[in-house]
């Protein structure tokens, strides 16, 4: 259900996670952009990475790329429309690392800490992954992250995670005409 204070819409400025390493990656990722716009304003969406599966090693490499949104959505309604996307993306439930058709994750809900037994934000790895921080840090990098107090950009250099984050493309390459407010970095 929405948040609203005295009849207004409360908008949030949400950034979520996208991966896929099963099928059409690119496609996967796009598709849930799609999806996505249908219960939030997207307005920002970062390039396309290809990344190294972390955890089970024996398997595809991921696309990932963030996005933010605003939503009016509660934390636990966007994690329950997230999840039912991923299901009609054709996602199955595997194990915590095995591959995936499509993977969305909020990272960040605006500057707020909210933990349920479904959820926990921020995302409580992502200051820890590169496939996070450097699509985050390309559309986001002076925001501040509520428990660190620090920001993507400084969480970024002072990442200790090795993994290989490569460029692949531009928004353009999942996002070729899905909305008209598209903020360049």
């Amino acid at each position: 259900s929405p948040s609203q204070k005295n009849g207004l819409r409360i908008m949030t400025t949400v950034y979520i996670g996208i991966g896929s390493n099963l099928g059409d990656r690119i496609a996967n990722c796009a598709n849930a952009l799609t999806e996505i716009r249908g219960f939030a304003d997207i307005n920002r969406v970062s390039s396309v990475y290809e990344t190294e599966p972390v955890g089970a090693k024996e398997q595809p490499e991921f696309i990932n790329c963030v996005i933010g949104v605003d939503t009016d959505l509660k934390p636990e309604d966007l994690l329950k429309l997230l999840k039912d996307t991923e299901v009609r993306l054709g996602r199955t439930l595997s194990d915590k690392w095995g591959p995936r058709v499509i993977d969305l994750d909020i990272i960040l809900y605006g500057n707020r800490l909210f933990e349920s037994a479904e959820l926990v934000i921020p995302h409580p790895e992502a200051h820890l992954r590169k496939f996070v921080l450097v699509p985050l840090d390309e559309i986001a990098p002076d925001i501040l992250h509520p428990v660190f107090n620090r920001t993507v950009r400084e969480l970024l250099e002072d990442s200790d995670d090795m993994s290989e984050v490569s460029y692949k493309g531009p928004p353009s390459l999942i996002n070729p005409q899905l909305y008209t407010n598209y903020k360049q970095p």
